[in-house]
């Protein structure tokens, strides 16, 4: 099979400017950063997640199958119902998010983009005897997200996964450009971002690192069932959910709106008061700019940061305020 371009074709549209790192391939932007961000946020316009990966599982085991695999309860799924889920480490630490929704027939996820290969290799070598069918299908699908109180129509027989936040929908790759024109204006990943952040959602690779555990970024519950069998992993997610606290615990930053820049992932937090050459004691995982609430940013520190203290991403002043509970 011919796979497909990198490339999406709505960087072609008048005014697209490429994103770069993780999600290079389409637009970060058409132009107008703060009015996409309000289309999105008064539910108009789609925003193009071509660049994600698409997973398909089929067979007639697939939702018991997946319930052993997954940090989700996923066995009894309905239908046309959105979850998400995690796949761990044996020492509890994130590998892989998942999210999901069941047509019935086939259980179909997007992924971070670059992610795909190594998921499908993960299902791949744990099918054993299980009668289940495994297959990367973004060469075929593209992912598009209509936000909350869209009203554009979804073609028929194309799977959509909704959620509070809108409908991401897993449409054939070679409706993509038509399906912009009818139903846009087609907005960047930028502007995604931006309500994404001022919404405290965790994003794989970017609120994760290499130890990140479920806790930390408040994912018990979205992601993972307390009340289900085993999964790889498990008994971390126990130990810590019953005996103790996670190390870190991740933040919502109010920036300093006259600085130029907004401070990158992996920027150091330190505490305010302690000055700009203290002691290290989180990082950024990732800032926007909001068009009502200005630079913000999410960030993982220690979990004993007090509540209170006034923060510095590099040398950026930051409020928090708390999203996970020390």
């Amino acid at each position: 099979m011919q796979r497909y371009s990198t490339i999406s074709p709505l960087l072609s549209l008048p005014g697209a400017v490429p994103a770069e790192g993780r999600d290079e391939g389409v637009a970060a932007h058409y132009g107008d950063l703060f009015r996409e961000q309000r289309a999105l946020a008064h539910g108009t316009g789609l925003v193009d997640l071509s660049h994600r990966g698409v997973i398909a599982v089929s067979g007639k085991d697939r939702l018991d199958w997946l319930h052993l695999l997954l940090t989700q309860h996923v066995s009894e799924l309905p239908a046309g119902q959105a979850t998400e889920a995690l796949i761990l480490s044996a020492h509890g630490h994130i590998e892989h998010a998942l999210y999901l929704v069941d047509d019935g027939e086939t259980v179909w996820a997007h992924v971070e983009p670059g992610t795909q290969e190594a998921l499908l290799a993960y299902l791949e070598s744990m099918k054993f005897f299980y009668q289940v069918d495994v297959a990367d299908r973004t060469d075929e699908f593209a992912v598009v997200y209509l936000p909350a109180g869209s009203i554009a129509e979804v073609p028929e027989g194309v799977v959509v996964r909704e959620t509070p936040q809108g409908r991401d929908l897993f449409l054939p790759r070679a409706a993509l450009e038509s399906y912009a024109a009818a139903n846009g204006p087609a907005i960047g990943v930028l502007a995604h971002e931006a309500l994404r952040v001022e919404a405290h959602r965790p994003r794989l690779g970017f609120e994760t690192d290499h130890r990140t555990i479920p806790h930390e970024i408040g994912l018990i519950g979205p992601a993972v069932h307390l009340q289900k069998g085993c999964y790889r992993g498990q008994e971390t997610v126990a130990r810590v959910h019953n005996l103790g606290k996670p190390p870190r615990r991740l933040v919502f930053l109010h920036l300093d709106g006259s600085e130029v820049h907004l401070p990158g992932h992996g920027t150091p937090v330190r505490l305010a008061a302690d000055g700009e050459e203290s002691r290290q004691l989180g990082f950024i995982t990732t800032s926007a700019r909001h068009h009502e609430l200005g630079p913000i940013a999410l960030a993982l520190v220690k979990r004993n940061v007090p509540v209170d203290a006034e923060l510095l991403a590099g040398n950026t002043a930051a409020a928090q305020e708390v999203v996970v509970e020390p």
